[in-house]
């Protein structure tokens, strides 16, 4: 079975229940149809669903519930998804699945730029989307080599590593928020202060499955938010062929 294409099949047989019944997903797509098939699976493998058929009246909802994760179609009427995107990783962390039916690279770079968490392009296996949903979640819920500190000071910048919140060191105002993905490699970054950490090892913390270029995009946007000049980055800085290395400023 694949979603996002004409053919309707039923769920796979046997398929495991991934979920968690205390995930709320919020299903956020103008297709009625694939919105009821996205719907019945997702409850099916045991999450709680919401659905919206635009980027207004997914904000209503968000309004009035709150969600462990949105999966967001980017081509929608009005306000596309990856404007929505951009928009809600403004506001908050709230972890953010793309779908989209444009499967080239570029596409899938301009959506993690705007703040997704992953990207899944249609058709897609139901089941490829379950595991995703659910490996984000866990990212959520646990950063991996999260370090005892709970705040980080990086220069003028001092961030939370259980919220991601991102404070302004000089007067403690609040500022942004890093994404699920954004905290997991920071957090994996200062559980090994001074020392670099490699490609592959930052891969697995972020879930980064795009290849070299996916997990670039995310280091840069991480230094967007954390260095004064991202393009001399002054504290996670490169190290040739061996990775990158968070460093006191």
């Amino acid at each position: 079975m694949t979603m996002g294409s004409e053919q309707r099949q039923s769920p796979p047989a046997g398929a495991e229940r991934a979920g968690d019944r205390e995930n709320h997903i919020l299903v956020v797509d103008d297709d009625r149809r694939l919105r009821a098939l996205l719907s019945r699976y997702l409850t099916e493998n045991g999450f709680r669903v919401s659905v919206a058929a635009d980027a207004s009246e997914a904000r209503q909802m968000m309004g009035a519930f709150d969600f462990d994760l949105a999966v967001v179609d980017v081509m929608m009427p009005g306000e596309n998804g990856i404007d929505l995107t951009r928009d809600l990783r403004s506001k908050g962390a709230l972890p953010i699945l793309l779908l989209t039916a444009m499967d080239e690279p570029a596409d899938r770079i301009r959506g993690l730029e705007g703040g997704a968490d992953d990207y899944l392009t249609k058709p897609f296996e139901p089941r490829e989307l379950v595991l995703r949903i659910s490996s984000i979640l866990r990212r959520a819920r646990s950063t991996p080599a999260r370090p005892a500190a709970e705040t980080l000071g990086l220069g003028g910048i001092v961030v939370n590593l259980s919220t991601g919140i991102l404070h302004r060191a000089e007067d403690g105002e609040e500022f942004g928020r890093l994404t699920t993905a954004e905290l997991a490699m920071l957090s994996a970054l200062a559980a090994k202060m001074g020392e670099p950490v490699s490609r592959d090892d930052l891969a697995a913390a972020t879930g980064a499955d795009g290849g070299e270029r996916a997990l670039d995009v995310q280091v840069t946007r991480l230094r967007r938010k954390i260095e004064a000049d991202p393009k001399f980055p002054r504290f996670l800085v490169t190290v040739r062929g061996k990775g990158y290395m968070l460093q006191a400023g």
